[in-house]
């Protein structure tokens, strides 16, 4: 299978390098463009005092999408050099909606990314990014396991 954009979702944590040479190899192995992306969270709350209003985003979600660009473009150096990485921010909640609208958006073939592992109790209250991602991507998703235990 040849693709022409691979995205990788980042949070910037160990747990999602593991996905990184996975998606560089792909992306090498097709001449595809790789985009590093981060999504900026913006939970909407009620403005003080209003209950009723339309809810507001995270005023400093800008300037953190702005800061965040700059970490992706140093996170630069875990990926190969002969791969076209381009770097990207997103500010939007729920994060895995964020990450499947990106990809629907830019057009982009195959997501790659890493899962945490969690499973049962602990993933039903933390939930899960990759499964929303799996739920409401329209391109395929590559899942990246957690290395074996110790």
């Amino acid at each position: 299978m040849k693709f022409s954009h691979v995205l990788l979702p980042t949070d910037l944590s160990d747990e999602s390098r593991r996905a990184y040479q996975v998606a560089a190899d792909l992306a090498r192995g097709s001449g595809a463009k790789l985009t590093l992306l981060s999504v900026v969270e913006d939970l909407k709350v009620a403005p003080h005092g209003a209950p009723f209003a339309p809810p507001i985003g995270d005023p400093d979600a800008p300037a953190e999408a702005k800061a965040l660009l700059e970490k992706l473009h140093a996170e630069r150096g875990h990926l190969a050099d002969d791969v076209d990485v381009h770097c990207e921010t997103v500010i939007g909640d729920p994060i895995g909606n964020a990450i499947a609208w990106y990809a629907h958006e830019h057009g982009c073939d195959v997501i790659v990314m890493s899962t945490q592992g969690h499973s049962g109790l602990k993933r039903l209250f933390l939930g899960s990014t990759a499964e929303e991602v799996l739920r409401h991507a329209e391109v395929p998703v590559m899942c990246i396991p957690p290395a074996a235990a110790k």
